[in-house]
């Protein structure tokens, strides 16, 4: 057992390395057409808001099924790291039992200014139960579709509308402005600008699927 222990261990430390050189890297480069064209203060200042100024209110039609209150709510979820976060919130329970059989919590909770785009319990209800146990029970290719949800740095709604280098490796394409948005074409989110103590979160419809 403690040999096992070690292993896993090691093995998660890894993937936090892996997962930290991969953030600097795409946050370095051309990675995400409007973090490349936007003036200098608007991607430098998002994660300086958490903390400063009062933040508008998430928007979006699925927000009304967040808590009100307690570790769940908006105000709740701003105080912790996104996995920890998403833990506390019912409507992305699928998605939090995903991120741990796929070993990320803790690459994520630790990560620093990302946008994740999570997909609600609706979203994933819509894939065949086979095909998800399927995949749940699949650590490569799990690993592979929750890093395609994540975008390094946190985009405000102004920033969203244009083409991201995923965490993935691949892009995704965010269509839309103000209150109304569309990742790839499909996956409308429905519940947008939820910050937390290193992310902002855009809650989608339906699942994103990286290109084979």
């Amino acid at each position: 057992m403690a040999v096992t222990s070690k292993a896993t261990a090691l093995a998660a430390a890894a993937a936090a390395g892996i997962l930290a050189v991969t953030l600097s890297a795409c946050s370095s480069g051309s990675s995400t057409s409007n973090a490349v064209n936007a003036p200098a203060s608007s991607a430098a200042t998002s994660s300086g808001t958490m903390s400063g100024a009062a933040m508008a209110e998430p928007f979006g039609a699925a927000c009304s099924a967040v808590p009100s209150s307690g570790p769940g709510s908006f105000s709740g979820m701003a105080q912790d790291p996104v996995a920890t976060a998403a833990s506390h919130n019912p409507a992305l329970s699928t998605l939090v039992t995903a991120v741990e059989k796929a070993g990320l919590t803790d690459t994520l909770n630790s990560a620093k200014d990302i946008t994740v785009f999570a997909p609600a319990n609706a979203a994933f209800a819509k894939i065949p139960t086979a095909t998800l146990d399927s995949v749940l029970n699949n650590k490569a290719e799990l690993t592979k579709i929750l890093t395609y949800h994540v975008v390094p740095g946190q985009l405000s709604p102004s920033q969203l509308a244009g083409t991201h280098k995923t965490l993935e490796g691949s892009d995704l394409t965010v269509t839309g402005s103000g209150e109304q948005f569309t990742v790839n074409g499909t996956s409308m989110v429905v519940c947008g600008d939820v910050h937390t103590a290193n992310a902002t979160v855009y809650i989608v419809d339906t699942v994103l699927m990286p290109k084979s």
